[in-house]
């Protein structure tokens, strides 16, 4: 009911600014081009570990024939869709989700019930999710005229202007380099729902979903986020100093054109104005803490899993500095905001208990201090970097630090079978 509500109220707000919202949206996708079709597809794949394996070939069979009677349908109509509107695909997995909440309500009783109902409102608030976020940018864009591009630009300077330097290195590697990192800053969603099945691949088996799993630890950072955003609005460093992300557009607005060759002189902050189309959703950088989040779930799987989530972490900071999305100190932001959300979780589902208020108060007081800081210090962190570079490294370091210590104490400890006591021989 909590999460209906919020849809209610970000639809009402976009609808207040002439634009539909997340319900719409979404109801769109019923039968015109989705947004993302891989998006829809991995919703689905959530939905079907609730599934047995007969039942989840049957679902991902019909999913396909009917993407394939859509294809059929648009080809015939001459829609076009592949052209930046929409994909081609994703519609059938959409039905099918759809489906199985009919199902549930009509043909199942009970447990069995609740098990499918849980399974697809997981799969559709995955893709709820992309829906809300798009909206929460919307009105970020509409109701915060003026960004702090400015404050952590200069702030970053104590971190050594990340964004340039690899913005640089990205360029030289040419148009195979860009792709690859687009990529993989697009799909995230769909990375995370790669971790997200296995941790939940006994769900069928056991009729009970874990009591904690990165899908929840994704929609509260999704959820909490764009908040920030609203306090702390900033555009990027290709857009605040640079020529957009389509290349041309920003630059109308940008304090001058230096990104990624020149970083900005030291110089005293101010608010500046911004266009109301470009979203205020750097700090934090939730890409970053969304890939956080995939690496921490990660640790505890295969081998090959371990590593896709430490190579789409990587790839995905590489990718928000590369391209401009983001300054070095919002990633530091980044990390601290998921970590802090992750402990915040897991203490939820063990129950709370010292270790954990206290882990969770550090992460917030830390994050609130960075905040602080890129407002009310960006001039003393840029002239003193050899000071505040490393305290913000060590501040980041100190909440995982604190993160890792902790949650290691939660973990089951083996028990040692007890040897039988011998017995004494027979006289």
């Amino acid at each position: 009911m909590v999460a209906l509500g919020f849809l209610i109220a970000l639809e009402i707000a976009a609808r207040h600014y002439g634009m539909p919202g997340p319900i719409t949206n979404q109801a769109k996708e019923v039968v015109f081009a989705p947004k993302s079709g891989p998006l829809l597809y991995a919703g689905m794949a959530l939905m079907m570990v609730v599934l047995p394996w007969r039942q989840r070939f049957i679902a991902a069979g019909v999913a396909i024939g009917i993407d394939v009677v859509f294809v059929l349908v648009r080809w015939a109509v001459d829609a076009k869709v592949a052209s930046g509107q929409g994909h081609p695909f994703g519609n059938g997995a959409l039905w099918v989700i759809l489906g199985y909440a009919v199902i549930a309500v009509t043909r199942r009783t009970g447990r069995e019930r609740v098990l499918l109902l849980k399974g697809v409102g997981l799969g559709l608030l995955l893709v709820a999710g992309r829906k809300t976020g798009d909206t929460w940018l919307l009105i970020t864009s509409k109701t915060r005229p003026t960004v702090l591009d400015q404050y952590v630009a200069t702030a970053d300077h104590a971190l050594g202007n990340p964004s340039w330097v690899v913005g640089r290195i990205v360029k030289a590697t040419g148009p195979i380099g860009s792709h690859v990192l687009d990529y993989v800053y697009i799909q995230l969603a769909v990375a995370a729902v790669v971790v997200a099945l296995y941790q939940l691949r006994n769900v069928a088996v056991q009729r009970r979903f874990p009591r904690h799993h990165l899908v929840r630890t994704f929609l509260v950072i999704g959820l909490l986020g764009p908040g920030i955003y609203m306090l702390f609005p900033v555009v990027g460093p290709v857009f605040a100093y640079g020529p957009g992300a389509s290349g041309t557009g920003g630059v109308h607005w940008a304090v001058a054109n230096l990104w990624p060759n020149t970083p900005p002189p030291i110089s005293t902050p101010h608010q500046m104005p911004y266009d109301e189309i470009t979203p205020r959703n750097c700090m934090p950088s939730l890409h970053t803490a969304w890939a956080t989040a995939i690496f921490i779930h990660s640790r505890k799987g295969p081998r090959i899993l371990r590593y896709a989530g430490t190579f789409w972490l990587i790839a995905t900071l590489a990718a928000t500095l590369g391209f401009g999305y983001h300054y070095g100190a919002d990633l530091v932001a980044g990390v601290v905001f998921t970590v802090t959300i992750e402990a915040a979780l897991r203490s939820l589902a063990r129950g709370w208990d010292r270790s954990g208020i206290q882990l969770v108060a550090y992460g917030a007081t830390v994050f609130a201090a960075l905040l602080v800081s890129y407002r009310y210090l960006p001039t003393q962190m840029a002239e003193h970097p050899e000071v505040f570079g490393p305290l913000l490294v060590l501040a980041m370091a100190s909440v995982i630090h604190g993160y890792v210590r902790t949650t290691r104490l939660w973990e089951p400890k083996a028990v040692p079978m007890r040897q039988p006591e011998p017995q004494p021989e027979p006289v």
